[in-house]
């Protein structure tokens, strides 16, 4: 092993909290941790700095869940503790995601085996990327939809547009739900 590993490790070893343990107890804590970060397997530096982070991450919230049992913990004392440890393990999950991630097992494979395009339709063939979660923000740059079918449009189911009835002694008509809108031009 490197130096640069020996560095990780020493590092791993002194962010321990061991001021509550023996000595024998101290040395077996500090070798756990570095088990632990050899059992994450790094094979670069990046992934032996999220390792080591990872360690000192678990370990500390555990610590932290140690001190929010102890029997003479005020109210106040209790709640900061697990306050803590709850950050504590949230980082920690990011952390697995992001080793994850660097490793390349964030990525998720789809094969699809039978695709049918029919006339006038559209397929895309190859990666489909996303800019991250929600709905895509419309643009000016983006074509009205209407614009890419080739034939015909849909005609209208109904035809009559029929009353609707309203509670009450008087029949009334329901306005147009697609009449003109107010400064909007047609196709809009």
């Amino acid at each position: 092993m490197s130096d640069g590993w020996n560095e990780i490790g020493g590092q791993v070893a002194n962010t321990l909290w061991t001021k509550h343990l023996d000595e024998d107890e101290g040395n077996k804590l500090r070798a756990a941790a570095v088990e632990a970060l050899i059992g994450i397997k790094p094979k670069d530096k990046i992934e032996g700095m999220i390792g080591a982070q990872l360690v000192v991450c678990h370990i500390a919230s555990m610590e932290c869940y140690r001190r929010a049992m102890l029997p003479d913990n005020s109210f106040d004392q209790r709640h900061g503790n697990l306050n803590s440890a709850n950050k504590l393990s949230r980082t920690y999950s990011a952390l697995v995601e992001s080793l994850n991630r660097h490793r390349g097992k964030g990525q998720q494979k789809m094969t699809v085996e039978h695709v049918h395009v029919y006339e006038g339709g559209q397929a895309i063939v190859g990666n489909v990327e996303s800019r991250g979660g929600g709905v895509a923000p419309k643009s000016k740059e983006q074509p009205h939809a209407l614009g890419y079918t080739s034939g015909a449009t849909m005609p209208s189911a109904d035809t009559t547009r029929e009353f609707v009835s309203v509670p009450g002694d008087e029949e009334r008509s329901m306005p147009d739900a697609r009449g003109n809108v107010p400064g909007r031009t047609e196709g809009e």
